[in-house]
C-alpha cells in the first residue's frame, strides 16, 4: 500500500474514533449531571454498545497493516507522522490484546458501578455497593492480564494513565514525599498560629458563588465560548472537542472554598484541553499526554495560582463586593484561611501538605487489591487503619471514607498516583515558568495571568502526545521529573504562613 494513502486513512480512522469517543464523553457528562434517575440502566447498555463499536474499529486488523505500511517508509522522517505512528502503534497493540467481550463487560460494569456508587454513597450503603466493586476489580484484573505487564499486575493499570510509569517508580516517589510531608505537618500542628477559617464558613449563596466563578475563570484563560459550568456530585472536567470542554463543581452555601477552588482546578484541566492543537484533532498529537501532566495543570492553577497572595491581591476586592460575608475581613486573614493545613477526611478538600498522604493511602490499597493481598470486602477496615496512621482521623461513615471517591466505581484503578505526579510536575513547571517570566505573583497581583498560560501552551499543551511525560517535563524544565521542587515549595509557603 502507498504509505501516503495509508497515513491519510489512519488519520481518517483516528478522527472517526475521536468523534465516537466524543459522543461517549457527552453521554458521560450527562450521566454525571442531568440524567433522570430511571435513565441509568439504559445508559449503561448504551455505553456497552458504543464501547463494542469503538473496540471493533480500534482493533481492526487493517490498522495494523496501515501502520506497517507507514512504519517501513520514508514518511517516518516527518516528526509529526513519526510521533503519531509511534503512539498509534502503542494504542493498537494494547487494544488488540483485550477481547471485545471483556471490553464490553468492563464498560457496562463501570457505568453501572458509577450509578450504583452515586445512589449507595448517598445512603451510606457499603454492602449494597460492594458487589459492583467486586465485579469491577475482577474485570480489571482480567484486563491487566490481557494487556500485559513487566513486573506486576498494577503496572498495566498505571500504563493507561501515565505511559511508562511503573509501580516501583511510584513507590520511590512516595518514599521521597512521605517523610517530608509528615514532618512538615507535625511542625505545623505544633505552631501557635491558626488561620481564621470561620470566615470561610459564613453565608455564601450559591447564585453568588456561581456568578463570581464565571467572572473569574475567563480572566484566567478558560474560554466559556468553548465550555460551560454545571453542578455535580463529584467535580470533573470533560473534553468533547477543543471547542467543547465542560467543567463541573459542587456548591456549599456555608463554605466558600469547595466550589471556587474546585472550579479553578477543573478549569486548569479544561484550559489544557482547549490548548491542544485543534489541527491535530483525532490523532495523538491532538491529545493530552497523561493524567499526571493533566493534574499538573489543574493543581497549578488551583494552588500555585489560585491560593497565592498575588492572586487575591487582585481579586479580593471583587470578592468583598460580591459576598457580604467578607465585609471587614483582611486580605492576609483570607489568604491564611484558604491555605489552612489540617488533616481532613475528604481528599478533594485536603490542603496541599496532606493531599499526597490521601493519595498514598489509595495507592497502597489499590496495590494490595491487585496483589490479591486484600479482598474488596476488607477495604473499609484497611482504609480506616491507614487514615489513622497517616492523618490521625477515622471516618464515621462509609461516605466520608472508602466510598468518598467516584474513581473505583468507574474502574479507574491506577488513576490516583497521577494526582501526586501532578503536584510534582506542577511545582517543577511553575519554577521553570518563573525562570522564564520572572516572579509570577507580581504578575498575578496586576491581573496578568496570560503570560503563564502562554508559557504552558508553548511548553506543554502544543505538544500533545509527541513526548512521553518524563521527556516532556525535561524539555520544558531542563531536568527530569523530581520531587525536589514540590518539597521546597511546600516548605517555603507553609513555613512562612505558620512561622516555622
Amino acid at each position: 500500500m502507498d504509505p501516503k494513502s495509508a497515513y491519510r486513512e489512519l488519520v481518517e480512522r483516528g478522527r472517526e474514533l475521536a468523534y465516537l469517543r466524543a459522543l461517549g464523553a457527552l453521554a458521560g457528562w450527562d450521566q454525571r449531571t442531568y440524567i433522570p434517575e430511571r435513565g441509568h440502566a439504559h445508559r449503561a447498555k448504551a455505553f456497552a454498545a458504543l464501547t463494542g463499536v469503538v473496540h471493533r474499529k480500534a482493533t481492526d486488523p487493517a490498522i495494523g497493516r496501515l501502520l506497517a505500511a507507514v512504519e517501513d517508509s520514508s514518511l517516518m522522517e516527518d516528526p509529526d507522522v513519526r510521533a503519531n505512528v509511534i503512539r498509534w502503534r502503542r494504542d493498537y497493540d494494547r487494544a488488540t490484546r483485550v477481547p471485545e467481550r471483556l471490553a464490553v463487560e468492563l464498560a457496562e460494569a463501570e457505568s453501572a458501578g458509577e450509578s450504583a456508587w452515586a445512589e449507595k454513597r448517598a445512603q451510606n450503603d457499603w454492602a449494597g455497593f460492594l458487589p459492583y466493586l467486586r465485579r469491577i476489580v475482577e474485570l480489571k484484573k482480567a484486563y491487566a492480564e490481557a494487556v500485559g505487564f513487566e513486573e506486576e499486575l498494577y503496572d498495566a493499570l498505571l500504563e493507561d494513565y501515565e505511559p511508562g510509569l511503573t509501580t516501583r517508580e511510584v513507590a520511590r516517589l512516595f518514599a521521597e514525599l512521605r517523610p517530608r510531608a509528615l514532618d512538615l505537618l507535625k511542625r505545623i500542628q505544633a505552631s501557635d498560629r491558626r488561620p481564621p477559617v470561620a470566615i470561610l464558613h459564613r453565608s455564601y449563596p450559591q447564585r453568588d458563588q456561581e456568578a463570581f466563578i464565571l467572572e473569574i475563570l475567563p480572566e484566567l484563560g478558560y474560554d466559556l465560548r468553548s465550555g460551560r459550568l454545571d453542578p455535580t456530585l463529584h467535580p470533573f472536567a470533560i473534553r468533547i472537542h477543543p471547542g467543547d470542554v465542560r467543567i463541573t463543581t459542587r456548591y456549599f452555601e456555608d463554605f466558600f472554598s469547595a466550589a471556587f477552588f474546585g472550579s479553578v482546578h477543573e478549569a486548569g484541566h479544561a484550559m489544557y484541553e482547549q490548548g491542544l492543537p485543534e489541527e491535530h484533532w483525532g490523532t495523538p498529537l491532538g491529545e493530552s499526554v497523561s493524567l499526571g501532566v493533566h493534574e499538573s495543570q489543574s493543581r497549578m492553577w488551583e494552588n500555585f495560582v489560585g491560593r497565592s497572595l498575588g492572586f487575591w491581591r487582585y481579586f479580593f476586592p471583587r470578592a468583598q463586593k460580591r459576598f457580604a460575608a467578607l465585609t471587614g475581613v483582611t486580605l492576609e486573614d483570607f489568604v491564611f484561611a484558604i491555605n489552612e493545613v489540617k488533616p481532613s477526611l475528604i481528599r478533594v478538600e485536603a490542603d496541599e501538605v496532606t493531599y499526597n498522604l490521601h493519595v498514598l493511602l489509595r495507592f497502597e490499597l489499590e496495590l494490595a487489591l491487585f496483589r490479591s493481598e486484600l479482598d474488596p470486602s476488607d477495604l473499609p477496615q484497611a482504609w480506616n487503619e491507614k487514615m489513622r496512621a497517616y492523618l490521625g482521623l477515622e471516618p464515621a461513615t462509609y461516605a466520608d471514607g472508602v466510598m468518598q471517591d467516584v474513581h473505583w466505581s468507574g474502574g479507574s484503578f491506577g488513576y490516583f498516583p497521577t494526582y501526586t505526579l501532578g503536584n510534582v510536575y506542577a511545582a517543577q513547571l511553575f519554577a521553570a515558568a518563573e525562570r522564564a517570566l520572572g516572579p509570577l505573583e507580581e504578575r498575578f497581583a496586576r491581573g496578568e495571568f496570560g503570560p503563564l498560560l502562554a508559557w504552558l501552551r508553548a511548553n506543554v499543551h502544543r505538544h500533545g502526545r509527541r513526548y512521553l511525560p518524563p521527556e516532556l517535563i525535561e524539555r520544558a524544565t531542563g531536568e527530569p521529573p523530581t520531587a525536589r521542587y514540590l518539597n521546597a515549595y511546600l516548605e517555603a509557603k507553609f513555613g512562612a504562613l505558620y512561622g516555622l
